[in-house]
């Protein structure tokens, strides 16, 4: 290569490598505006789609079904004679799947009061972050159960429709931080047949919930509902629940400590008649398993 054809190299040399460096500057810029303006949906608000006995924001993802078993054993404050609430066991199992992953619908079954429960939940809002920030979740619940069991006088079979009972409910939470969430959950319960005439047919109660990370797959939760006005003719108490969380793989393994022996929000709403602090506490559990049964979009 002679002085002359030297001379045009590096004159080209230079010259695309400004120009290079000109543009990955350009580049880079752009790349950061764009990447300024992306919003990131906060995800796992919660470990599962129960806070404990109440529901939480979370849905199942589309084609996912997940079988749900809960025990609720008797009071503690039994005694040995009872286990201490080990002898009783009240169960429901249902079936939860995820029509898209805002979208879940259910159908369950519990030993008390033989009662068959379904349900529907809309993830409505997502909390964000970015530059469309959004600073909560919304999910809506709609449910409706009927006790089967045969506690009526032969001559005085009440209809499907009087034993109906529907509750709706607007859960609201928020992700503070990876350890931390909360949820308020206001309900509104109407039941069609009432226990005696002087009890309001439809209720209104409040519900608080937390969930605080220990470690990578343990998180303790805790759960209150307070009723606005409750049944007259029955001492109720408000619902408390205290538990923990497991994660193991496909698996979530809820410990439960809870005054409320229901796991409908029907039954641990409104009809929860032991004392938390006065020791009526039930121990059980709530164990989960999801099966990708298709494929989503």
């Amino acid at each position: 290569m002679n002085q002359k054809q030297m001379k045009y190299f590096l004159l080209s040399f230079f010259t695309i490598a400004l120009y290079s460096k000109g543009f990955s500057q350009d580049l880079e810029a752009i790349l950061d505006k764009e990447s300024a303006g992306v919003s990131e949906v906060v995800l796992g608000t919660f470990n599962g789609t129960r806070l404990l006995n109440g529901h939480s924001v979370e849905t199942r993802k589309e084609g996912v079904l997940e079988f749900m078993i809960s025990h609720r054993f008797g009071r503690l404050n039994s005694g040995f004679d009872n286990l201490y609430g080990l002898d009783e066991s009240n169960i429901r199992f249902g079936f939860e799947y995820g029509l898209t992953n805002d979208v879940t619908v259910a159908l369950g079954r519990s030993s008390l009061g033989k009662t068959f429960d379904t349900y529907i939940k809309y993830r409505l809002l997502k909390q964000q972050t970015g530059e469309k920030a959004f600073p909560f979740s919304v999910t809506l619940f709609g449910s409706a159960v009927t006790p089967t069991i045969k506690d009526y006088a032969p001559d005085n079979k009440p209809s499907f429709s009087n034993r109906l009972v529907y509750t709706g409910q607007v859960l609201v939470a928020k992700k503070i931080n990876p350890n931390l969430s909360f949820q308020f959950s206001p309900t509104f319960i109407h039941f069609n047949t009432i226990p005696q005439p002087n009890d309001a047919n439809d209720m209104v109660a409040l519900g608080f919930g937390t969930r605080v990370k220990i470690s990578k797959r343990v998180s303790v939760n805790g759960e209150y509902y307070y009723n606005l006005n409750p049944f007259e003719s029955i001492d109720t108490k408000n619902s408390i629940a205290l538990g923990i969380d497991i994660e193991t793989g496909g698996h979530i393994f809820q410990l439960v400590f809870t005054n409320a022996v229901s796991m409908l929000e029907k039954g641990f709403i409104t009809e929860t008649t032991g004392g938390f602090f006065k020791g009526d506490i039930h121990f059980g559990f709530n164990i989960s398993r999801a099966f990708q049964v298709k494929k989503h979009r």
